[in-house]
């Protein structure tokens, strides 16, 4: 059976050009293809990235692969995280959690963290890019780029040396933090050296050692070293902490590592299937586009990997251009929407910095209980907020008794409609388009490309109070008002307009 990675268009013409088949690149050709959006995604390795990488999926990134269509297929390839596991001269130690579960968390269908290898992530996110038309090439490369007023050409190159021009009206690069597109652009990543300590990580297959737990040696000196079982598959994640700059991670080194910090032996890591050393950043690019071209994920900045955090804000910026781009491109909206792109994202990618620079320094310590609560009430990404947007309007003359505002993620909660019983408002918002709920009041005139809902009860209603409430499609309140002529004013700005 021919590998689908390898489906390769002669030359295809494209809407949108996404450089990077990561998680981030494919979650928004996967949210520009469902909106009828022809989109190209081409990756320069031979096949999508190899290795289990960023394993952890959040709440808030589960939300999105549910609208996206594709959590039935990470739930099934994926697992919970199980219990850490502590050892100490041999001997098991104690059972405990990483992450203590936030009791005041805003609600979610998707409220716990998600354990799946990153390489699955993407098989999962191609194999839905394909089903919605999109097109993928692996081993393409960007060599240059050049845009006007009006489009983008890119001088893209096979791995044989074959090259040609692809002339679009938008590039994406979610290309990783050596971005193609970042250095074609000219746009420098400012950061700091924030005295991270360097790392290897690896996919090993490992005898003896039970796949029930996430197994920790927290007390050799140079630093901690886990290994945590990958569902699916017979590896184990490994990651340790290196004292210095330098190492080559190879078979033969990841195994003295494994010697040297635990009790096993290095004859039980019977296979080392992936393996890389990573010396921790914490940048942001000047900005994160330019003209015609966006940056997403790690090329537009990059974390360490405390609190599983990288991957997450890649997939939320990709979840936040995708509907962008679709209202210019398919509705005509006006290109200022896509300024919002950056005035939303950085903010949030600046406040993970901060975050993941701080986890990854204290490390995993079974003893740490408030810095299980603190991983618990943070790393979720649900409370992220864009109420500082200029796409974030209020005018209600009264606002909701719970302090929800314009700009939050929308409560999931459940609510009575006109239609009857919802046990969760984001069954509702499932799919591309804007939704208006109309709570406690009579909901305007339809409009095409907006659904609208009449809720007369429930918690829903509780925690918003009486008025109307225009959900963008990516779930968070865009407008909250009590008048329809301010949801008509606002929908115009997105590209609809009514009858």
């Amino acid at each position: 059976m021919p590998d689908p990675t390898s489906r390769t268009p002669q030359q295809p013409t494209v809407d949108v050009l996404v450089v990077g088949g990561g998680p981030t690149g494919l979650t928004l050709a996967c949210d520009l293809a469902r909106r009828g959006v022809r989109t190209h995604v081409v990756e320069a390795s031979d096949r999508l990235p190899a290795g289990s990488r960023g394993k952890s999926l959040q709440a808030r990134t589960l939300e999105a692969f549910d609208d996206l269509g594709v959590i039935d297929a990470v739930r099934a390839a994926g697992a919970p995280f199980p219990p850490m596991q502590t050892w100490r001269d041999g001997e098991r130690g104690g059972e405990w959690r990483l992450i203590e579960p936030d009791p005041e968390a805003p609600v979610s269908r998707q409220p716990q963290q998600w354990l799946i290898p990153q390489w699955r992530t993407q098989e999962i996110l191609r194999d839905r890019l394909l089903e919605l038309g999109g097109t993928l090439e692996c081993g393409v490369r960007l060599v240059s780029l050049t845009q006007t007023d009006t489009h983008v050409t890119a001088e893209v190159e096979r791995s044989d040396g074959g090259r040609r021009l692809m002339t679009v009206p938008y590039l994406v690069g979610a290309d990783g933090s050596h971005s193609s597109v970042r250095e074609a652009l000219g746009i420098a990543m400012k950061g700091e050296d924030r005295g991270l300590r360097s790392a290897v990580v690896a996919d090993v297959r490992v005898r003896g050692l039970d796949r029930d737990h996430w197994h920790i040696w927290p007390d050799d000196p140079p630093g901690e070293l886990l290994l945590c079982p990958l569902p699916g598959t017979a590896d184990f994640q490994l990651n340790a902490k290196i004292t210095g700059d330098e190492f080559t991670a190879t078979a033969e080194t990841v195994r003295s590592l494994v010697a040297e910090r635990t009790h096993l032996p290095p004859e039980t890591v019977t296979e080392v299937v992936w393996s890389s050393f990573y010396r921790p950043r914490t940048a942001m690019a000047e900005r994160f586009r330019q003209g015609r071209v966006f940056l997403a994920g790690d090329a537009a900045h990059l974390h360490p990997p405390g609190g599983g955090q990288g991957l997450n804000i890649g997939v939320q910026d990709a979840y936040n251009l995708g509907w962008k781009l679709g209202q210019v491109i398919g509705r005509g909206a006006p290109v200022a929407l896509l300024d919002s792109y950056e005035a939303e994202r950085r903010p949030a990618a600046a406040g993970v910095l901060d975050l993941s620079t701080r986890l990854y320094r204290a490390g995993r310590k079974p003893e740490d209980g408030k810095q299980s609560r603190f991983r618990g009430k943070v790393c979720h990404l649900l409370s992220v907020h864009y109420r500082d947007s200029e796409l974030s309007t209020d005018t209600r003359a009264l606002r909701s008794p719970t302090g929800v505002r314009a700009g939050d993620r929308a409560p999931d909660l459940p609510c009575v409609t006109a239609d009857g019983p919802c046990p969760d408002l984001f069954g509702l918002l499932r799919g591309p388009d804007f939704t208006l709920l109309a709570v406690n009041c009579a909901p305007p005139r339809a409009t095409p490309g907006v659904r609208t809902h009449q809720v007369t009860g429930g918690p829903l209603a509780e925690e918003l109070g009486t008025g109307l409430f225009l959900i963008r499609p990516d779930h968070h309140i865009g407008l909250a008002a009590d008048s329809p002529e301010h949801v008509d004013r606002y929908l115009a700005r997105m590209g609809v307009r009514g009858i």
